[in-house]
């Protein structure tokens, strides 16, 4: 049995940038939500991240549509259906804005990270590239269920740094996986079952890196009952921390099974 879901969403390009190189998409018949960080410079960042969540939500209506219709990329043994599907989007995003960078001076280099989440029967599915976060709300309880691929991170798990270390920590914003880079690119999916009452957000680091997960959570819980203005509150928080990023939201509450 479906899931029964609501969801809000919103972006806005923060204090310090010009431009907006953030992308959100919801694609609604396909219970699937999305937000990429664009990077590469002006305009560059903008089409890396509109062609990652446009490309996935094709592949989505296409394999929707049509269960014969040939994949790009092999099953995974051991994955799910849904899981595979996932996976075989965000390549398939990976791949094409990969090849579109290669053909065009212009957007050399440019890139983008990646979280999505969908749900199918009682479960959800969730896959990032990046540094792009997914939290869920449970209870009063948030948890942060994806993994940053960044330098930062890759030095926490090696070397145990402090919350001093981790505050001075010269490189936060180099990422070490993104759509793009490569020509092929490795996509974390994992699969877990939503309980009634839980709140997933999906962000870019223009939110997390300008609020404290405790400000996130305390305005997740005050608005659960309206997804629009937690979406606005967090959206307001992070441009009042200084805003130095564009900041993008999902919010994505599972009503009942």
């Amino acid at each position: 049995m479906a899931l029964k879901l609501k969801y809000a969403g919103n972006t806005h390009v923060g204090m310090k940038r010009s431009h907006n190189e953030d992308n959100l998409l919801v694609l609604q018949d396909e219970n699937l939500y999305m937000v990429a960080d664009g990077m590469g410079g002006h305009a560059s960042g903008e089409v890396a991240s509109e062609m990652a969540v446009s490309t996935v939500a094709d592949f989505f209506q296409e394999t929707s549509s049509d269960e014969d219709v040939t994949w790009p990329y092999k099953m995974e043994k051991g994955k799910r259906y849904e899981e595979n599907r996932l996976a075989a989007g965000i390549k398939l995003a990976n791949l094409r804005i990969f090849e579109t960078a290669a053909q065009n001076a212009s957007q050399r280099g440019m890139g983008t990270t990646l979280v999505a989440i969908t749900f199918a029967g009682d479960t959800a599915y969730l896959g990032h590239v990046g540094d792009s976060r997914i939290y869920r709300l449970r209870g009063d309880e948030l948890t942060q269920v994806t993994e940053d691929h960044s330098l930062l991170n890759d030095y926490i798990k090696m070397k145990d740094l402090t919350e001093q270390e981790i505050e001075n920590f010269p490189h936060k914003n180099v990422i070490v996986r993104a759509l793009g880079m490569k020509e092929t690119v490795q996509v974390d999916v994992q699969h877990e079952e939503p309980e009634p009452g839980d709140l997933y957000l999906l962000c870019s680091d223009g939110l997390n890196g300008m609020i404290t997960d405790e400000d996130i959570r305390r305005i997740m819980i005050e608005n659960r009952e309206d997804l629009e203005k937690g979406c606005e509150d967090l959206i307001q928080a992070a441009n009042d921390g200084g805003g130095n990023d564009n900041v993008t939201v999902v919010l994505v509450e599972v009503l009942e099974k």
